[in-house]
Order: C-alpha cells, then sequence, then structure tokens
C-alpha cells in the first residue's frame, strides 16, 4: 500500500512538471510576432533558466547550505542532460517556424509512445496499463490537435523532422532524468543541468548579449520560458521520475497537451472546438488509465481491513 501511495505521489510530481511545458507554445508564438527570432527565445529560456537556479542557489547557501562537491564526471553528465533538453526546446522552436502549432505539437507528443518503447532500454516489459494508456493518449492528441477540423495545407518536410526529432529528445530527457544525478540537491542539480542548456542555447545564437534582444523586452518571455521550461520540470522530473517507469513518467507528462490547448486559447485568442476539447478530455483518460493498476491495488488493502475489522466485531 505504502509503495502505491508513493508510486501515485510521484506520478501527480511529474504530471505537474509536464503541465508547466504546456506554457511553453502560446510564449514562443507570442515571442515571435514581437519581432524575436527562434533562436533568441532558446537562448533566453537556457539563460533565465541558469539564472533562477543561481538565484535559489544562492539563497540557499546564505541560509547555511553548502553545495554538494562534484567530480568532472558528474558534471559532465549533468550537463549532458542539460544539452538534452535544450535540443527539444531548439528543435521545437525551430519547427514552429515553419508548422501550424497544432501540427508541431501534435508531432512531439510522439514522445509518449518513445518513452513506452524506451522500457527495452532497462529491459522491463511495458505494462498492459501503459500501452493502453500511451493508445488513448495520442488518439486524444490527434482530436486536441485540430487536424481534424482545420486545414493545414502544404507541411514543411524539414519542420516535420524537426518537430519529430523534438519528441526524440524530450523522451530521451526524461529517461536519463530519472537516472543521472538523483541524489544530489535539485538546485544545484538544476543549475548544473541550466548551464548545460546555455551551452547549446548560446551556440544557435552567438549573438544574444549583443543583439539588443534584452534591452528589446525579450527577458520577460525568457523569464516565464525559464520558470516553465526549465526551472519547474527539471526540479519535478528530478523528484519524481526516478522512482517510475520510463514509460508512466512519458504518460504522466502528457498533462502538457490540455494546458497548451487551454493557453493557446485564453492568450493567442485561437478557437478550440469541441473535438478538440474531446482530444483533452480523452488525454485525461489515458493518464487515468495509466494509474488504475495503482489505485486498484491501493483499494485492496483498504478493503482487506475493513472486512478484517467486520469480521473482529462479529466474533
Amino acid at each position: 500500500a505504502a509503495m502505491q501511495k508513493n508510486t501515485l505521489k510521484y506520478s501527480a510530481v511529474v504530471f505537474l512538471g509536464g503541465a508547466s511545458y504546456g506554457v511553453m507554445a502560446a510564449t514562443i508564438k507570442c515571442a515571435l510576432a514581437e519581432g524575436f527570432s527562434w533562436t533568441q527565445t532558446a537562448a533566453s529560456q537556457a539563460f533565465f533558466g541558469a539564472l533562477l537556479f543561481a538565484v535559489a542557489l544562492a539563497a540557499l547557501t546564505v541560509l547555511g547550505k553548502r553545495p554538494v562537491p562534484l567530480s568532472p564526471k558528474r558534471v559532465l553528465s549533468l550537463l549532458g542532460l542539460g544539452l538534452a533538453t535544450c535540443t527539444t526546446c531548439v528543435l521545437y522552436n525551430f519547427a514552429l517556424t515553419m508548422l501550424p502549432v497544432s501540427v508541431a505539437i501534435t508531432l512531439l507528443f510522439q514522445f509518449t509512445w518513445i518513452g513506452i518503447d524506451s522500457s527495452v532500454a532497462t529491459r522491463r516489459k511495458p505494462r498492459l496499463a501503459e500501452i493502453v494508456a500511451a493508445a488513448v493518449i495520442l488518439g486524444g492528441t490527434l482530436l486536441a490537435s485540430g487536424l481534424f477540423s482545420d486545414t493545414v495545407g502544404h507541411l514543411d518536410p524539414l519542420g516535420i523532422l524537426c518537430a519529430l526529432l523534438s519528441a526524440v529528445s524530450c523522451a530521451t530527457f526524461m529517461f536519463l532524468s530519472a537516472r543521472v544525478g538523483c541524489d544530489l540537491p535539485p538546485i544545484e542539480r538544476g543549475l548544473v543541468v541550466c548551464l548545460g542548456a546555455c551551452i547549446l542555447g548560446f551556440a544557435v545564437c552567438p549573438d544574444y548579449f549583443s543583439s539588443g534582444a534584452l534591452q528589446a523586452g525579450i527577458w520577460k518571455y525568457g523569464l516565464i520560458l525559464g520558470v516553465f521550461g526549465l526551472f519547474v520540470p527539471v526540479v519535478l522530473f528530478g523528484i519524481g521520475t526516478p522512482h517510475l517507469s520510463a514509460g508512466l513518467s512519458t504518460i504522466m507528462a502528457s498533462s502538457e497537451r490540455a494546458v497548451r490547448n487551454s493557453d493557446i486559447m485564453l492568450v493567442l485568442s485561437e478557437p478550440v472546438d469541441a473535438l478538440q476539447t474531446a482530444g483533452i478530455a480523452v488525454i485525461m483518460l489515458g493518464v487515468a488509465v495509466s494509474q488504475l493498476p495503482n489505485l486498484l491495488r491501493k483499494a485492496r488493502p483498504l478493503a482487506f481491513e475493513k472486512n478484517a475489522c467486520n469480521d473482529a466485531l462479529a466474533l
């Protein structure tokens, strides 16, 4: 019972981490509409994510919590984890310049079944509930994407490739997040991860500081992307994913899709029709399906205890 309770708890943590990603699409679109480039938004996310972790770590140091010494090997592994999450950001930002938001999101969401498939790397057979949940979520994603209600038109092959690769890198980040530096304090771990993201972010936008983008106001978008695209998910995934399978982690992170649709409707004033709303409901159903084994196992001990109490009273 305690194990099932912990699984539900860590699933909720990963669910919230995935939901934080949902803010990114509308924020990126707003930044692009204001004239900033996709490279500047990617660099802003990495820079402000690192800045937030640095401020948090400095505050903890002032309060008397000393950072844990890190070996060069550990630093390199955490930097690599940061490169993985920034790769998703770079590829997805680039894809948004060539594809409609609905198509880019649908392709990114292929990380759900990729996460299920990555269980092969751990020699763990996916549970039936995870396979069914992934199928339900992908079906809901297609409905929520708007592909069945809008005329999409010609799709750029390069944009499709970048969006699919962003799904691969996202699943890779989820997989590695459960295995790299999980025993470290979340803030210190997150800072090194974000420094790794900065390496790629500034590589694609080497003139970030000299371009005048910060003075022009990209900082407000960078701050939002840093909080919801790096700070929150890196901390929450670092806490939750080590206690879940790779497949279950990616399923719980699919909460991103529901939040993203709501965010696009509210911020970009794009309509969300009944079919898309139904798709969001189907995604949430898929998440619930993935948790059925844990909920049923949790209910059985409670039923057993109740019957035992009744038997004792009868005696």
